[in-house]
């Protein structure tokens, strides 16, 4: 992975400093909190509804076992003993308190980590494929032009203040696992018609108030232009992007109100502007970042070991055929850690839990560790006679759930326990949720099925591209929860359509049964998911099975 230069020590640092003196003169009343404000988000720190939050960035969600013992070092001495994973790649730590931030981020320097640019109107976090360079469908691996975007994009002087945050997400692969077409810019890595990588490029992407599905501006994008061709985006956005109403300042509401075509041409016509200008230095750049991502040294060993688990152990097998992913090297396999036990906050590692799989990744996954947009955490690289003891620790770890792209791996934002934006809990609904069905023993029935929570219409919970998603509000008062059913996050994605009337709190884990009864009633076979037998029927037995064969609760 990539290590920092003296450039990117001395910066970091710099900004430490910068905001300690920011700190100390808020403490001391110097600075007001209106004053205070875009200084603390510039360094990703958060006033939520009980404490502050201080959000770690973790570019592309990936860190080394040293970082992740770092942050287990932070969630005990400065927070309550646990982080919470982000639909980001990042972590975000609920309980700091201020005069102990400028420690936290002089302990995250210490281990190449940062919080800027976690919030702020400038490019967030830049997220990839959590399988990144293992993956056995990658084309390549996509996490040194993460890097360069990364480089390219922190503290850039003409997109410090832009109309509004902007997100991009890439992936190597055809197979989509970054949700990359919810994003401000999607980058979709293919091959063209000679063989030759390239990327196709979305743009206008983005769930919250106004879900909107991005359209591909350019189907194949040399990796040399990938630059210039962001930066052009990006400069168009800054123009056109509207600064007189927050809710409206997106680019998926500048491609509305502007017009598909005319966007393309207007960024196509910048990138005329804009590829002169980069001489070759972003792809020397670019070359020395690819010989930091250089494969680990792979072991060829016998895998009989795991052939014989595998055959004896219903648990190991169980948790094999659910959690793990096919790894280029077939000797290997890709381990997605649930951190979503059942009944647990989803995304919630303890201290304990993140020293344990930082062990693991030191000592069975040739030092590399991921986090998924999804909020659990992945090993990348585990040669397969290493399973059953990884197996062995997770379980005694509470990390062993065999649940993984299963109803109770749910995505949900933290919600009214914690967010000052929310509106209704997320948190409860999704441990209820799992709990019932884990009850039930019907989730491995079930199948694949992504269920997604969020507490409000920010969607932080990535409702809109759940199979199931489920949007918490207030109804006057009282909580309410609206279901949309056939979201998807991959590359054939779409936004999921609401049913109707919402339910209350009590009513919510009850409706949810109710589909997934409904489904396995009119499922064609075992091998038909939920989203297929959704897109085969429709709405109407879903709703039925809702509101009654009426629809007695339907609204006009």
């Amino acid at each position: 992975m990539y290590n920092y230069s003296d450039f990117d020590e001395s910066f970091v640092r710099a900004r430490v400093a910068q905001f300690t003196d920011q700190v100390a003169r808020r403490l001391d009343g110097s600075l007001t909190e209106d004053e205070f404000r875009p200084l603390r988000l510039m360094n990703g720190l958060y006033l939520q509804l009980h404490a502050y939050m201080l959000r770690v960035a973790i570019p592309y969600g990936t860190l080394n076992p040293k970082q992740m013992r770092q942050l287990a070092l932070i969630a005990d001495t400065w927070d309550k003993g646990y982080g919470h994973f982000t639909t980001r790649q990042n972590i975000q730590f609920n309980w700091p308190k201020l005069p102990d931030v400028p420690a936290i981020l002089s302990a995250l320097a210490d281990v190449e980590m940062h919080a800027i640019q976690t919030s702020g109107n400038c490019v967030r976090n830049v997220t990839a494929d959590h399988f990144a360079g293992a993956a056995a469908d990658e084309i390549e691996d996509p996490r040194p032009y993460a890097e360069l975007l990364r480089q390219w994009s922190t503290d850039h002087p003409e997109f410090q203040f832009l109309p509004r945050k902007f997100k991009i997400a890439i992936t190597g692969s055809p197979n989509d696992r970054a949700v990359t077409k919810a994003h401000d810019i999607g980058l979709r890595m293919v091959r063209n018609a000679a063989g030759e990588p390239g990327f196709e490029v979305m743009v206008g992407g983005g769930l919250g108030r106004t879900p909107m599905i991005a359209f591909t501006v350019r189907d194949f994008l040399p990796v040399a232009d990938l630059l210039p061709y962001v930066e052009a985006v990006l400069s168009v956005y800054n123009i056109l992007g509207r600064r007189d109403n927050k809710y409206k300042a997106r680019i998926k509401i500048t491609v509305h109100e502007t017009g598909r075509d005319e966007i393309a041409r207007m960024i196509e016509e910048r990138f005329l502007e804009t590829r002169p200008q980069f001489g070759g230095a972003d792809q020397a750049l670019l070359d020395d970042i690819r010989a930091a991502f250089a494969p680990p040294a792979f072991r060829n060993a016998p895998t009989d070991t795991y052939d014989a688990f595998y055959k004896a152990d219903p648990v190991f097998r169980a948790w094999v055929d659910t959690n793990l992913a096919p790894h280029r090297n077939d000797q290997y396999a890709i381990v997605t850690i649930s951190v979503k036990a059942h009944g647990q906050t989803p995304g919630d590692a303890t201290s304990a839990q993140m020293r344990v799989m930082a062990d693991l990744a030191e000592q069975y996954g040739h030092g590399d560790l991921r986090i998924s947009h999804e909020q659990n955490v992945i090993l990348p690289h585990v040669h397969k006679s290493d399973l059953p003891a990884v197996h062995a620790a997770l379980v005694q770890a509470g990390l062993g759930t065999a649940n993984v792209g299963l109803l109770s791996d749910i995505i949900a934002c933290p919600g009214m326990d914690y967010c000052a934006l929310a509106t209704a809990r997320s948190i409860p609904v999704a441990q209820e949720i799992s709990s019932r069905f884990e009850e039930l023993k019907l989730e491995h029935d079930v199948g694949p099925l992504k269920i997604k929570i969020s507490g409000c219409i920010n969607a932080c919970g990535h409702h809109h591209v759940g199979h199931i998603g489920i949007l918490g509000l207030d109804r006057a008062g009282v909580e309410n929860y609206q279901i949309t059913l056939g979201g998807d996050g991959t590359e054939t994605a779409s936004i999921g359509e609401k049913t109707g009337p919402g339910f209350a709190y009590d009513e919510i884990v009850p409706a949810i049964e109710r589909i997934i009864r409904a489904y396995l009633e009119i499922r064609e076979d075992s091998s038909e998911t939920f989203l297929q037998t959704y897109r085969r029927t429709g709405f109407a037995p879903f709703k039925a099975a809702l509101y009654g064969a009426e629809g007695g609760r339907d609204a006009a």
